[in-house]
């Protein structure tokens, strides 16, 4: 748990949602994409249109072979962690979504006055590892039972999250949750809290890349902070 983190924990307001319009102004000013993943070597970041600017809620446009996904289960540099060591992930990046604030930065997410989780983009081929497959990692990797938590990081930027690309993956998503939710249920474990939705439809529809230094910050500093509050529930085969 950061420094940020520690000053903001005891206050009940982390763990509420703000409303759009009493949310942080953020910017007009994007953050810098760094070129290239640290440990992948290929691009965080999709092509442009032709006027310069990237669809898909600001990740631009992929190969089309590829396809993607945003995850947010708790502290994104973890998250970011497990995923660009799956076989079959083209790339990884880490950032803000589901929130109203535009450009926002690590400190002000961590105010709980921008609405974003700290989300994880893993864009992936699905002719070696299909969506299905990396939510059976996402799912066995945090706890989704806990809302606006995951162990000892408390707040909204630390939600559960998947946030799609189209209303056909979402459907995916809600099936694969509501699978991992029998296994629970088997266990004696709680309701998943995942919010599923398009990423269209959470917040303002976008995803803000953070700054440099969160990106494969754990390939950067090994000994890093990971926090993963898993069940230890298996995804059913």
């Amino acid at each position: 748990m950061s420094w940020l983190d520690q000053l903001f924990a005891a206050s009940s307001h982390k763990q509420e949602l703000i409303a759009a319009d009493s949310a942080l102004p953020g910017r007009d000013t994007e953050i810098t994409v760094p070129g290239d993943h640290l440990v992948l070597h290929t691009p965080m970041r999709g092509r442009p249109e032709a006027d310069g600017s990237y669809a898909n809620g600001g990740i631009g446009a992929f190969d089309g072979r590829l396809s993607a996904v945003i995850l947010a289960g708790g502290c994104f540099w973890g998250i970011e962690e497990i995923f660009w060591q799956v076989p079959g992930v083209y790339t990884t990046a880490v950032g803000y979504a589901g929130g109203h604030t535009p450009n926002p930065t690590y400190e002000e997410t961590c105010t709980a006055r921008t609405g974003h989780t700290e989300s994880a983009l893993v864009v992936f081929d699905p002719a070696v590892i299909d969506l299905e497959g990396i939510l059976k990692i996402f799912w066995e990797s945090h706890d989704p039972t806990q809302e606006m938590r995951q162990g000892n990081d408390i707040g909204t930027q630390y939600r559960s999250e998947v946030y799609t690309l189209s209303d056909e993956d979402a459907a995916i998503v809600a099936q694969s949750a509501a699978k991992f939710q029998s296994a629970l249920d088997a266990a004696g474990e709680g309701r998943i809290a995942t919010e599923i939705k398009p990423l269209q439809a959470a917040g303002d529809g976008r995803f803000y890349y953070a700054e440099d230094y969160h990106q494969q910050y754990l390939a950067k500093n090994p000994h890093g902070y990971r926090c993963h509050a898993a069940t230890g529930i298996s995804y059913p085969a």
